[in-house]
């Protein structure tokens, strides 16, 4: 292959990719798609409920129109913009399939913290909150009520459809009681209720967040089979059920802390039981998940040591312990769940 037929548009599409995420992440910031909501506007009426300075709104609307996250009839001033059908159904605040809370956290958290990832890769050391505060993430988070619930929020977006295909996918009529360890807002116990009649839930998680958790599951009208347990899963042994789960957690930790808490999720189960992991589970050959390599990437700059992981490496992990088989289950996107049977 000759130089004349290659091609740098992917090299400089990759290296400059934070024009499209910032663009996207900022209209996310304004609740441009909110405002919008099922009408069309023109640049000048965006703009004013917006308050943008009218130099920038244009180039602004047009590049959202350019990368399909919004769509345009006509064209100049009187051009009227609106939402596409995913940004109607998954970043309208008004919507319960919104999820754009990942992205606010995104936009005001991690998009700074990512200009530091040379420095992360040269020391491993964390390039969060710790670095200018001296506290870590979860220190900052449970210190402050309202951006713990925002935090939680954030999860919840980017966990539902996982949660939900979770409870189509998997076979609970064999299993009586669910405990999801870091069950945070209660989300995972409560659409698992609400999917299988036949479970009662535990949603286990700090004290702090109890308050949380029991007004969300009050509100989905599950208090009845949905239990609200507090703990530090590091010191205190997991309430036992026949199948645990963990959402998201244990990627926040290194392999010692990984291997403290399958060994606890072991000794809750009895005979038969099931441990389910819901990850962004990185393929085995570490060539195809980009986003789970880049979630580990993201844990690095959270914690240092903390690091996604792929399902043979859960699954080695799980045999230690004692599990006698593990297997993979996809879920949506890149997020697939670990499951390993006692």
């Amino acid at each position: 292959m000759s130089q004349l037929d290659l091609d740098p548009s992917h090299i400089l599409q990759v290296g400059m990719g934070f024009w499209p995420s910032k663009t996207m992440l900022s209209a996310v910031e304004l609740e441009l798609f909110t405002e919008l909501g099922s009408e069309a506007m023109t640049a000048q009426e965006i703009g004013e409920r917006l308050g943008l300075h009218r130099r920038g709104i244009y180039d602004f609307l047009d590049t959202l129109v350019a990368l399909g996250f919004l769509e345009r009839d006509g064209t100049g001033p009187k051009a009227r913009y609106r939402n596409t059908q995913e940004t109607a159904t998954f970043l309208d605040k008004r919507k319960p399939t919104y999820v754009g809370g990942i992205l606010e956290m995104g936009n005001s958290r991690l998009y700074p913290f990512w200009a530091d990832l040379t420095e992360a890769l040269r020391t491993g050391q964390p390039q969060n909150e710790i670095k200018h505060s001296g506290r870590s993430m979860f220190e900052e988070l449970y210190s402050d009520p309202a951006r713990l619930e925002q935090f939680m929020d954030a999860m919840t977006g980017v966990s539902m459809g996982n949660f939900m295909a979770l409870a189509e996918q998997f076979d609970f009529s064999r299993y009586e009681t669910v405990c999801d360890v870091g069950g945070a807002t209660g989300q995972l116990s409560t659409i698992l209720a609400s999917r299988h009649a036949h479970l009662r839930c535990i949603s286990f998680d700090l004290p702090v967040v109890a308050p949380i958790a029991e007004r969300r599951i009050a509100e989905a009208g599950l208090s009845d089979r949905v239990e609200v347990a507090s703990g530090d899963f590091f010191t205190d042994p997991l309430p036992q059920a026949d199948v645990v789960t963990m959402g998201l957690v244990l990627h926040d930790w290194n392999l010692e802390r990984k291997m403290q808490l399958i060994r606890s999720a072991y000794e809750a189960l009895p005979k038969g039981g099931a441990y389910i992991v819901i990850e962004n589970l990185i393929d085995d050959e570490r060539r195809e998940n980009a986003f789970g390599l880049m979630m580990s990437l993201n844990m690095l700059i959270e914690f240092g040591d903390a690091f996604d992981f792929t399902g043979n490496d859960f699954a080695g992990w799980c045999r230690e312990v004692g599990f006698r088989h593990v297997e993979v289950l996809a879920l949506t996107g890149p997020a697939s769940a670990g499951i390993a049977y006692k």
